[in-house]
């Protein structure tokens, strides 16, 4: 496959399985997604969403049930996978024990002919990229877990594929290593200027990673947008909870004016925005994220009372989990709070999300 295509594009991609019933049930839905050379797409939402059957059918190790695959103007579901070309960095790793790291990154140029003296050239640029050029003589037992997993990544990419396709690589690393390796990925995809899948169930991994999110739930995208459109303006419900507003509460609409939205709860009235809510709308479920919480200052409207029941220390903030007339809350302070102690909360329009959908 030529690394210098233009666009990838999944055409209304889905797969079905049969159930015991002899019915059919969806894992992957009418998906519809454009990815441009050089855009780094993660794939996001929790485990059984489809994101993972995604990833194999773009692979070629899962076949479609409808739809189709396009590399510029040329079809290629109907390839196998190694007519593809795709670059793949499995969860596990997948490397060969026995294997020295620099035979382990030449397996797939071996597997297809490449010149002795022109693999071996290309395994020490992939080695130089993924910074293990020391590293080249030693077996993967002898690695830790994250250079095991900048082998994997060598692998993929010393073929000079158009595609790298990533299925939850860093989920087996630790917290710190993680966030090292995120910079990694990010600066080697720069440097090849390919194209990137990433499937993951992390939303700060995709939040600080990609271009594009697509989140993902029961086989079918619920959203397709950058970071901040998602994160900031998430389009339904099941969105907002998986994207971290952990407040979804009912509320009682009292006025309406495009996306300029009142609602009402026990006495305490806020202004918020609508998320596509339909005239006439009567109930809303809002949604706050504990982060978007302020302590009032005076005159502050979208303000209440609240009592604190718990604390979680995190540091610099802590999350208290608060009694007030609307409800429980999960809120992110500075400060030190202590159960019993009373607050006056502050939530700016911008960031109390209405949507037209049952809490």
């Amino acid at each position: 496959m030529n690394s210098s295509f233009k666009q990838l594009r999944l055409d209304g991609v889905g797969r079905a399985y049969p159930t015991a019933s002899g019915a059919t049930v969806a894992a992957l839905a009418d998906l519809h997604l454009d990815i441009q050379r050089g855009e780094f797409v993660a794939l996001l939402g929790p485990s059984g969403c489809g994101k993972s059957t995604a990833l194999n059918c773009l692979a070629g190790l899962t076949d479609l049930s409808s739809g189709r695959i396009w590399l510029d103007d040329t079809r290629i579901d109907t390839l196998p996978p190694e007519r593809r070309g795709f670059g793949m960095v499995f969860q596990n790793y997948a490397l060969f024990p026995h294997m020295s790291v620099q035979d382990n990154v030449g397996f797939g140029l071996r597997m297809r002919g490449t010149p002795k003296a022109d693999a071996a050239r290309r395994v020490a640029e992939a080695l130089a990229l993924v910074q293990l050029e020391g590293h080249a003589k030693k077996l993967p037992g002898q690695l830790s877990g994250g250079q095991q997993q900048r082998v994997a990544i060598a692998r993929a990419i010393v073929i000079e594929p158009p595609v790298i396709l990533m299925d939850e690589p860093l989920s087996n690393l630790d917290a710190k290593l993680r966030i090292e390796m995120r910079a990694e990925i990010r600066r080697i995809h720069g440097a090849l200027q390919l194209s990137t899948v990433y499937v993951t169930h992390d939303q700060d991994e995709a939040l600080s990673m990609a271009d594009r999110i697509v989140v993902m739930r029961a086989g079918s995208a619920q959203q397709i947008g950058t970071p901040r459109e998602v994160y900031g303006s998430p389009c339904n419900l099941h969105v907002a909870r998986f994207m971290g507003y952990r407040n979804v509460l009912p509320f009682a609409v009292t006025a309406l004016d495009h996306d300029r939205i009142t609602v009402q709860s026990q006495g305490v009235a806020l202004q918020g925005t609508a998320m596509a809510v339909p005239a006439g709308t009567r109930e809303v479920a809002v949604a706050m994220r504990p982060d978007d919480f302020e302590l009032a200052a005076a005159g502050n409207d979208n303000a209440f009372d609240a009592t604190v029941k718990a604390m979680e220390f995190g540091g610099r903030t802590s999350l208290l989990i608060v009694d007030s007339p609307i409800g429980e809350l999960f809120v992110r302070l500075g400060g030190v709070f202590q159960p019993g102690d009373r607050v006056r909360l502050h939530i700016p329009p911008d960031r109390t999300l209405a949507y037209a959908e049952e809490a």
